[in-house]
C-alpha cells in the first residue's frame, strides 16, 4: 500500500515538473520564452511559436510619454520630495470648510476640522528639527519664487540645508542666514546663479551675514560650485530688456574675446554682462539706456561704463591679433 502511494506522489511530483517547464520552454521546442507585453502573448525566440495569448496587461491603463505627464496621470499620490519638512509624507487638511461635493459645512463640523487641522499641525513639527527644517524650507521656498529659480534649484537648496542641520552647522547661525546660502549655491550649481545684491533684496539678512555663512556651508560641506560664468546672465538680462537673439549672441562674443584677453579675472560677473548686454544692443543698432541695464542688472551706471570700455578695448585687441 505505501510502494503504490510512493509512486503516485513520485507520479504527480513528475508531472508538476513538466508543467513548471513547459511554461519556461517551449513546448515544440524546448526554446525560450518571453513575454510580449505589448501584444499580451507569450512567444517562443527559437521557433516563433505563440504559447498564450490574450495576458492580462497588469500596468496603467493610460499613456504617458515623458515623465512629467507620468506624474501627472499617477493616481498613486505626489511623488516625495526634499522641499518639504516630512518629504511630502504626511497628511495635508484643506483651510476650506467644504465637503467633496464643494458644499458648506455645519458649525459643527467646522469645530471638528478646525480642531483636526491643529492636532495635525502638531503631530507634523514634533520636535525642534522639523520645526527648524519647516521654517527653513518655507523661506527656500518663498525666495526661489521671488527670484524665479526652477524647481531643481529648490530641491538642491533644500538637500544643501538638510546636511547643514544634520552636520550641526547652525549653531551660532540664523535659520534665514543658511537657507539664503543653501539658495545661492543652489542656483550657482544648477548654473542659474543670480548676484548676491538679488539674493539679498529678497532674503531678511543682511549682505555680509550671507557671503559669510555661504562661504563656511561651502567649506564645511565640501560643496563643489564652479565661479559664476558671466555668460550665464545673459539671456536673463537680454530678456528683461527685451533685445534680439542676435545681441544675445553678440554679447556672449564681447564675453568670450574678453575671456580670451584676460580681461574677466577680479571683474564682478554681473558687471561684465551687463557691460556685454548694454555694447551688444549697442552693436546691433537696438534701442536701450545704461539707465534700463543697471535697474535689470541691480548694478551702478558707472560699472557698466567702465566694464563697456574694456570689452571694446578686447575686442580691438582680439581683432588686431
Amino acid at each position: 500500500m505505501s510502494n503504490s502511494n510512493t509512486r503516485t506522489r513520485q507520479q504527480q511530483t513528475e508531472s508538476t515538473e513538466e508543467q513548471a517547464d513547459s511554461t519556461v520552454s517551449c513546448p515544440e521546442c524546448s526554446g525560450k520564452l518571453v513575454q510580449d507585453d505589448e501584444h499580451g502573448e507569450t512567444v517562443c525566440t527559437d521557433c516563433g511559436l505563440v504559447v498564450e495569448e490574450g495576458s492580462v496587461d497588469r500596468g496603467p491603463e493610460w499613456r504617458a510619454f515623458d515623465s512629467q505627464e507620468k506624474d501627472k496621470k499617477s493616481r498613486v499620490g505626489a511623488p516625495t520630495t526634499n522641499m518639504m519638512h516630512d518629504k511630502g509624507l504626511s497628511t495635508n487638511i484643506d483651510w476650506r470648510d467644504k465637503d467633496a461635493y464643494g458644499n458648506a459645512l455645519g458649525a459643527k463640523q467646522r469645530k471638528k476640522m478646525q480642531r483636526l487641522r491643529k492636532w495635525n499641525e502638531r503631530f507634523r513639527t514634533r520636535d525642534s528639527k522639523e520645526r527648524n527644517l519647516k521654517q527653513a524650507l518655507g523661506e527656500i521656498d518663498r525666495m526661489a519664487s521671488a527670484l524665479g529659480l526652477p524647481e531643481n534649484v529648490r530641491e538642491t537648496a533644500s538637500v544643501i540645508y538638510r546636511r547643514a542641520l544634520d552636520e550641526n552647522l547652525l549653531p551660532g547661525r540664523s535659520i534665514e542666514g543658511v537657507s539664503t546660502a543653501s539658495v545661492y549655491a543652489a542656483a550657482r550649481q544648477a548654473g542659474v546663479p543670480r548676484s548676491l545684491d538679488e539674493i539679498t533684496d529678497v532674503s531678511r539678512v543682511e549682505k555680509s551675514e550671507i557671503a559669510r555663512t555661504y562661504r563656511y556651508v561651502v567649506r564645511e560641506l565640501g560643496l563643489e560650485v564652479q565661479p559664476a560664468d558671466p555668460e550665464s546672465y545673459v539671456p536673463r538680462f537680454v530678456s528683461s530688456l527685451g533685445l534680439s537673439e542676435e545681441a544675445e549672441r553678440r554679447a556672449r562674443e564681447l564675453l568670450q574675446n574678453a575671456k580670451e584677453q584676460g580681461v574677466h579675472s577680479g571683474k564682478s560677473p554681473v558687471g561684465l554682462a551687463a557691460a556685454a548686454v548694454y555694447a551688444a544692443a549697442l552693436l546691433t543698432n537696438e534701442k536701450t539706456t545704461q539707465a534700463a541695464v543697471s535697474e535689470v542688472a541691480d548694478i551702478s551706471e558707472v560699472t557698466i561704463r567702465n566694464r563697456y570700455h574694456e570689452l571694446l578695448e578686447a575686442e580691438q585687441g582680439v581683432a588686431l591679433a
